[in-house]
């Protein structure tokens, strides 16, 4: 629903109801993740995706039938071997999407789930999506950290829920839970969908270079929060990076390590050491690895990179942490400017995200789409 959030938040506010699909399940080959979401408005107006092409003319039709008066509804959406030509994913994936008349109404909360958004504080929405009692269906439960907004009638229900959309939320999952229809843990029948919002995972540049100012662009394409940061003052303006979220003028290392003693880091965090000189790089690079980052990558030459680690062995580094740098930073692509540069870096980030192998999808054999 992130994608679409915006709209939905200008059309709640204007007091006008619209249909909204959102992926809740996925299966094999499915182009979107859980959370994509399309809303289609009163006047006709279709915004966003719920996969890529294939069944959004399905989607349109419920979401309008929604809009005039039918109840919400969980929808399967697939190919099979011997009905081709029906509504479904071309690539053979299956989805389940759940379809709903949003407004002040239905969701009467979606301010409080907006604002936590816009302020990057982590919520997620509970939202039945299947249940016997069809009354209950569409029914919402908001959860944050510390406290809960809303509810599904039974203090069971929502305590199993509470605990379970927690863990999620700390992990960024967003996904189907399924109960028994009283909050059974081993029971069927009740699903709940959860819609983690966590704040966009960061995006740590050092070396305030002209590869440093093409990782930006990416890295924000890619949905990151980025920072780019170096020591040296004239190189490290805003004019030079103004796609980076921040510019900070600090000594790497320093600035990394602020940044851990506040909290702001976490696996999902990728720091990426652009610099080449080791007075800058060999600091950081110490501390990032003792850190519990998701990526850590350093830009040189392999022979850079023999030296980069003669010197953070020197600091004490064990083999396990090394392990963990990615250097010389990037798939081979054979990139050469800082542009493909940053798509190379981006590739290697996307691969160890999903599991992919980096290879020709032509000269591989399986699926296509990956689960971490």
């Amino acid at each position: 629903m992130r994608d679409v959030l915006d709209e939905l938040s200008k059309r709640w506010e204007a007091g006008e109801p619209v249909g909204l699909g959102t992926v809740v399940d996925t299966f094999k080959s499915a182009p979107r993740q859980s959370g994509a979401a399309m809303l289609v408005t009163g006047d006709g107006e279709a915004v966003g995706s719920v996969s890529g092409g294939c069944v959004e003319g399905a989607v349109y039709e419920r979401a309008g039938a929604v809009l005039g008066g039918d109840p919400p509804l969980l929808e399967r959406y697939g190919v099979s071997d011997d009905d081709a030509f029906a509504v479904g994913l071309t690539c053979g994936g299956i989805i389940d999407i759940f379809v709903e008349r949003v407004d002040r109404e239905t969701f009467p909360e979606l301010d409080e789930v907006v604002r936590a958004v816009r302020d990057e504080v982590p919520v997620a929405v509970a939202t039945v999506v299947a249940h016997p009692d069809a009354g209950l269906v569409g029914r919402r439960l908001l959860v944050w950290r510390d406290r809960v907004v809303g509810g599904f009638g039974s203090a069971r229900v929502d305590d199993a829920v509470i605990d379970d959309a927690r863990g999620m939320l700390a992990s960024g999952r967003s996904g189907v839970l399924e109960y028994g229809p009283e909050g059974q843990r081993r029971g069927e029948g009740l699903k709940v969908f959860v819609n983690s919002f966590e704040p966009p995972p960061r995006m740590l540049v050092f070396g305030a270079i002209d590869f440093a100012a093409a990782m930006a662009r990416m890295g924000s394409f890619l949905g990151y929060r980025v920072t780019v940061c170096d020591a040296r003052q004239v190189f490290a303006t805003k004019t030079r990076f103004p796609e980076a979220d921040e510019v900070v003028v600090e000594w790497p290392h320093r600035y990394l390590a602020a940044e851990a003693a506040a909290g702001r880091l976490d696996e999902r965090t990728a720091v990426m050491v652009l610099t080449h000189d080791p007075k800058f790089d060999v600091p950081v690079l110490e501390e990032a690895l003792r850190r519990d980052v998701g990526y850590v990558g350093a830009m040189g030459s392999r022979r850079t990179h023999d030296d980069r680690l003669r010197r953070l062995r020197e600091q004490g580094l064990t083999e396990a942490e090394l392990a963990r740098l990615s250097s010389p930073i990037g798939l081979d692509l054979g990139a050469r400017t800082p542009e493909e540069t940053a798509v190379s870096i981006a590739a290697e980030l996307i691969a160890l995200r999903w599991g992919g192998r980096g290879t020709r999808l032509s000269e591989a054999d399986g699926p296509i789409h990956h689960h971490p």
